[in-house]
């Protein structure tokens, strides 16, 4: 797993993050995450807050970004929180990036689904371009994370990079995504497996075949 401890707070840290702030469109995308509160319970935007801060820090560094100390501190100061309240729901949530990462953040889910399914595999093809566990790539490209389900158990092997998924994956369809994205291109998100469209059986439909083409009442039938 993933470690959750936050980067060391140095005089670097804090001359390179210290003077952090929202800019204007993240601003006005902080307040409107706080505006769907009531009155009082601002502090619930925290989350949504951190996730803003750390997107930011991503489009100043090209990365996938993450929450240097002085950022949450910010955060902390933006919703009037004791600064540990903040550091807390950052270090329990995998979503936030507690050191630096690189430009794009590959998560490979290791739950028994995935392993059965060969996410072995996937994790030394990550490996074989340079990649470990928990640091950033010579090239600044990669960061390797292994991770716990993320909830794609029906098309599993997947793994996560940045925002999105990538399922039914074998090492040879994984590299041929991160040769993409190290080109700058947008590989097809989703199931990698040719002619399946979400996560419905790979080969013919067993139950329910009338939903393919329309939403067919089965009521009648029952």
């Amino acid at each position: 797993m993933a470690d959750r401890s936050p980067a060391p707070d140095t005089p670097e840290l804090r001359d390179r993050w210290g003077a952090f702030e929202f800019t204007e469109s993240y601003r006005a995308k902080a307040d409107k995450a706080i505006a769907r509160y009531p009155e009082g319970r601002q502090r619930s935007a925290v989350m949504p807050l951190l996730d803003l801060a750390q997107r930011q820090v991503g489009e100043e560094t090209d990365t996938q970004g993450w929450l240097p100390l002085p950022v949450i501190e910010y955060v902390a100061d933006y919703l009037d929180m004791p600064v540990i309240r903040v550091l807390e729901v950052a270090t329990f949530y995998l979503m936030y990036n507690m050191k630096p990462v690189g430009k794009y953040h590959v998560q490979v889910c290791g739950t028994t689904p995935c392993m059965l399914r060969g996410s072995d595999g996937l994790i030394e093809a990550c490996k074989k371009r340079g990649m470990s566990k928990g640091h950033v790539s010579d090239d600044g490209l990669w960061t390797l994370t292994e991770v716990e389900c993320m909830g794609n158990c029906a098309t599993a092997p997947m793994v996560q990079i940045n925002d999105d998924n990538y399922e039914d994956l074998t090492p040879e369809r994984l590299d041929a995504i991160l040769d993409a994205l190290a080109a700058g291109e947008q590989p097809k998100t989703g199931t990698q497996e040719p002619g399946r469209h979400t996560s419905e059986p790979a080969n013919a439909l067993s139950s329910l075949p009338e939903m393919v083409d329309a939403n067919h009442d089965y009521r009648s039938e029952w």
